[in-house]
């Protein structure tokens, strides 16, 4: 086990912690290790006839656009109750209320650098309704996409999202579970 013996921020924004803490390993030696801590968010799978509602934006941090699941966190490090924000960010991004909002699981992502991780939702039962996207948003696109699509687009590197790759496995346990 690692053992911290100091930490110190060396960035922050509203959005995120950037700390540098000093460690000591198993053996002895000693190092520093960099840790990225943000909000756990809520990641959304609103599904119905055979596919699901999925979003297209432009990522900053990767240069380009792609597709995902509606994502997001309470802003300015704020916490709350996942499916409530599971909620929000289903609405805010698609426009859909979801009738049932079923639990999956939850995720770390990047576990190696991050301390973040993530509830998943699946959204069923879905009535459209506006939008009500954040600035960051405002080019953001939607789409219907079944499941072959799905599948394609991730092969073809149009799907990259981590969490929305991961958040279809959970999908798949849990159907694979109500089926036995």
């Amino acid at each position: 086990m690692i053992r911290k013996l100091s930490s110190r921020v060396v960035y922050e924004n509203r959005w995120m912690t950037v700390r540098e803490d000093e460690i000591e390993r198993l053996d002895g030696s000693r190092g520093i290790y960099g840790v990225v801590d943000k909000s756990d968010f809520a990641l959304v799978i609103p599904a119905e006839n055979g596919g699901f509602h999925m979003v297209e934006e432009y990522r900053y941090p990767i240069g380009r656009r792609t597709w995902n699941f509606p994502q997001g966190s309470y802003p300015d490090g704020r916490t709350g109750d996942p499916e409530d924000l599971a909620r929000r960010e289903l609405a805010e991004e698609t426009g859909f209320r979801a009738g049932t909002m079923t639990r999956l699981g939850y995720l770390n992502c990047s576990h190696g650098t991050s301390s973040q991780g993530f509830h998943v939702y699946l959204a069923t039962d879905l009535t459209p309704g506006e939008t009500a996207r954040e600035l960051e948003e405002q080019d953001m696109a939607q789409g219907f996409i079944t499941r072959d699509e799905f599948a394609s687009l991730i092969r073809s590197g149009a799907i990259t999202d981590d969490s929305t790759v991961a958040a279809y496995t959970l999908l798949r346990l849990h159907e694979d579970a109500l089926r036995t």
